[in-house]
């Protein structure tokens, strides 16, 4: 050992201690410590294509990013943030061995010459803010904090394609440093303790290759590399895990935590940082705390010294497995949680404990883990829900029919609406375990639950009542729930089988049914409360008082006003946050005006990139949003679903754009009142004509306005070319008028008949003239007899299509990239404020 390492040692106050001769099994840790050193390092030279005698190079540059991986023994943490008490930034880190074009600094190069030479990346040096790369036409190694790097690319040298890799045992001394090093940076060495961790931003862009290197050189071997110092890790004392005990399925839950989960196979192979950082997606961090970088989720590769389950960017703070969260902070709370849902369906006689019958198939269970909040984001409660995995039942033995209802968004802001109206009071209700309600017709066997396992390994569970993943639980629990509320008097609508309602004289209560969550509409709170204690003979539940929170929306009831609100703030900052757009600038359109992408085809290379660009993932998040409370991004979401199989970089940052608009109107809610007209809903149609350079066809769109705001929406692509701006504007009125015919439906089911025809604006004076009279013939002679319904409909007196301009036509920002004054013309006439 070198004087330096035992003085290190002495002032830390670490005492050696050595094994005996040819017993290294005696320190066992450090040995296979050193295997697995060795077999990474021979996986990084390998598929680097780089010789073995870049092998120190490789093993600082390996160690380096190991001690910023989380390890199971520091309970999720990584050693960097054990020793230095914060964590680390990933956002250097770069794939070993790859393609780097590093700057040339001006005194380094005459004007004429490149302002980038082609290089390796080999590694992180010590003491420098900047990354160290090796150039294999000068044979010299260079440090600098200005590079570009094209991670899908390793050059390699000829020599390491024609050499096997050695094992790490046999590998080469490195020889002494020659003095050919050089630095185009000059930088000074770093006199923070953690300068290694300080990193100047990533550059996105891969540039074109200068023309000094060609792309098809060859590549020249290098000269030998210097000693790189042993690196010595921080000594971090072991943590030991808690003990685990397998509680009582038949007590009451206690704070006791569960049995040992079984051994879980590691995945193999590593995750692999995509090229660039233009996109910049958030993940979640390990044990439930958010990420400070995107970086630091891809560094998640296995090992024996990392156990801990990498959860993907779909919910920061929920574990997705049962031993994520018993290793996570809050393991006593899920702990709890497990221990209460298995209390539950003990008592409710959801299984029977028995031996699996000879023959028989058995369906896997599995742990969902959620923590509830509340309307404010804070944390309500931690949900265990013991599962079943339905993916493995059999059609026809496991399952039949599996369909159930659940109500339109259409339907829930109308009784909003209708509630605004009336001054009616919305309360909500939670049935607890609702799906274990439902009686099961077939016969089901479930493996044990993970941690709570009793008796021998042909133990499972017979299911009697259903369980949340079984195909047929929702409908199951649907049937179940339909014969109490039609016992106690509810009548299920035709128009929305998802809701009921109760009316006698002047009591009446409107419930949709959500899966488990029940809402209650009346202007009574004594029929409403009438409800609750009767449901509560039947189901266990809670009732959660005036309802503040829906699907995720925020409600807001303001009596003094007369008004409910509908937000999603908090869903639009958390969607900010996961794609890392909650920094920039906001605009003040969804689409840049007269944005055309159709035309756009990605190329090859572009291809490639935006298979590593979370298009979908943002394109469905932003689906929810446009769909639930904001008709003004309808269209824009819309229009970029159409680039869902082949996305290019422009219709992302399309996508970026859109981000931008809501960072500026995230405050945004749907605000209905309470009215006196007699008119209870008015419908503006619209299309734009051959809006679709790729396919020539129109898009249409509507919008029908309850209580002063947007009630039912839509934005949509129309199905055929039209001929004419005529055609399309009927076109687009006939899907209007069918849901103006399913308004009228509800309604009157509601208790709302209507006597008046309803009024339908368009802004195409034939379009009119079309839907009222049949003229025209020879510009429509070809339209289908179903888009002729509507004319019938104006007959009868149900719709009334009277002209607007253009100018006051609400559904414009429905079918086009509208300009700035469009959208604040259109966004106080639907009702956001």
């Amino acid at each position: 050992m070198s004087k330096a390492f035992m003085s290190f040692t002495e002032l830390a106050g670490i005492e050696r201690r050595h094994s005996t001769r040819n017993r290294p099994q005696q320190n066992g840790l450090a040995e296979r410590a050193n295997r697995t050193m060795g077999e990474r390092i021979t996986a990084m030279l390998s598929e680097s294509r780089l010789p073995p005698s870049f092998w120190g190079e490789c093993i600082s540059s390996m160690v380096h990013v190991w001690n910023m991986l989380p390890t199971a023994s520091l309970s999720g943490t990584t050693p960097f943030q054990a020793f230095y008490k914060r964590k680390p930034d990933v956002s250097h880190l770069r794939v070993w061995g790859c393609t780097s074009y590093v700057h040339v600094q001006r005194d380094k190069r005459n004007s004429l010459q490149p302002h980038y030479e082609k290089c390796v990346f080999i590694g992180y040096p010590a003491g420098y803010k900047g990354w160290k790369f090796y150039n294999p036409v000068t044979k010299r190694t260079v440090i600098s904090e200005r590079a570009d790097f094209d991670e899908r690319y390793f050059p390699g040298t000829s020599k390491a394609q024609l050499e096997a890799v050695p094992s790490f045992a046999c590998l080469p001394e490195s020889p002494q440093t020659p003095n050919d090093t050089s630095s185009h940076s000059g930088l000074p060495p770093l006199q923070d303790e953690g300068g290694d961790n300080h990193f100047p931003p990533a550059r996105p862009k891969t540039p074109t290759p200068s023309a000094s290197v060609p792309p098809e050189e060859k590549p020249v071997l290098p000269l030998p590399l210097p000693v790189i110092p042993p690196f010595i890790p921080p000594v971090i004392p072991p943590v030991t895990p808690p003990q685990i005990h397998a509680p009582l399925p038949v007590t009451p839950p206690t704070a006791g935590a569960p049995l040992e989960p079984p051994h879980v196979p590691r995945r193999t192979g590593r995750v692999r940082k995509p090229p660039g950082q233009w996109w910049k997606l958030k993940q979640p961090d390990l044990a439930g705390n958010d990420s400070d970088s995107d970086d630091e989720a891809a560094l998640l590769a296995d090992s024996e010294f990392c156990e801990v389950e990498f959860a993907g960017a779909v919910s920061g703070a929920d574990p997705r497995s049962y031993r994520l969260a018993m290793k996570s902070p809050d393991s006593d709370c899920w702990t709890e949680a497990c221990n209460t849902e298995i209390f539950n369906l003990e008592a409710n006689g959801t299984w029977e404990l028995m031996e699996l019958p000879p023959g028989k198939k058995v369906v896997n269970s599995g742990w969902v883990f959620k923590v509830k909040q509340l309307a404010d984001g804070s944390i309500e409660r931690y949900r265990a829900r013991l599962v079943a995995k339905g993916y493995s039942q059999r059609p026809g033995f496991d399952f039949t029919e599996v369909f159930a209802p659940t109500f339109r968004p259409a339907s829930l802001r109308l009784i909003v609406a209708l509630a605004a109206r009336e001054g009616y009071k919305m309360r909500s209700v939670d049935i607890s375990s609702a799906f274990t309600y439902g009686e099961l017709e077939e016969e089901i066997y479930m493996r044990q639950p993970e941690g709570y396992h009793i008796g021998s390994p042909n133990m499972v569970f017979r299911l009697r009542k259903s369980l949340y993943g079984l195909k047929q639980a929702a409908r199951q629990w649907n049937k179940k729930l339909r014969s109490v509320l039609e016992g106690i008097g509810y009548s299920r609508l035709r128009s929305d089988s998802s809701i009921y309602i109760y009316s006698k004289g002047d009591i009446k209560v409107i419930v949709p049914i959500f899966i488990d969550d029940i809402t209650l509409v009346s202007k009574s709170d004594a029929a409403m409360t009438s409800a609750v204690t009767e449901l509560s003979k039947h189901f266990k539940l809670r009732d959660l008082g005036s309802t503040t929170l829906l699907l995720g929306i925020q409600v807001k009831q303001d009596r003094s006003h007369h008004t409910i609100s509908l937000s999603q703030e908090h869903y639009i900052k958390e969607l900010l946050e996961r794609f890392n757009m909650d920094d920039a600038n906001p605009l003040s359109t969804p689409l840049a005006p007269g944005s055309e992408l159709s035309d756009i085809i990605p190329s090859l290379e572009e291809q490639a990139e935006m298979k590593s660009v979370p298009y979908l993932n943002a394109v469905g998040a932003l689906q929810y949003l446009a769909t639930m409370t904001r008709p003004d991004i309808a269209y824009a979401v819309s229009y970029l679903g159409r680039f869902n199989s082949n996305p290019a970089p422009a219709h992302w940052l399309a996508v970026k754009h859109l981000f931008r608009y809501l960072i500026g109107t995230m405050h945004y809610k749907l605000v209905y009142r309470a009215s006196d007209s007699e008119e209870l809903f008015t419908t503006y149609s619209d299309a734009s004509h051959g809006a679709c350079k790729a396919t020539g066809r129109a898009t249409g769109g509507y919008v029908t306005l309850v209580s002063g705001a947007a009630v039912g929406w839509s934005s949509k692509r129309q199905p055929f070319v039209t001929l004419s701006s005529t055609e399309a504007e009927f076109v687009a009125a006939v899907e209007a008028g069918k849901e103006i015919k399913w308004t009228r439906n509800i309604l009157t089911e509601f208790g709302f008949p209507l006597t008046l025809p309803s009024t339908l604006f368009v802004d195409n004076k034939s379009g009119i003239s079309v839907a009222k009279n049949p003229e025209h013939h020879g510009r429509m002679k070809h339209l289908d007899l179903r888009f002729y319904w509507l004319r019938e409909a104006v007959e009868e007196g149900l719709i009334d299509p009277l002209y607007v301009s253009t100018h006051e036509q609400v559904a414009d920002i429905l079918t086009k990239a509208v300009a700035k004054k469009v959208v604040e013309f259109a966004v106080p006439l639907l009702g956001l404020e």
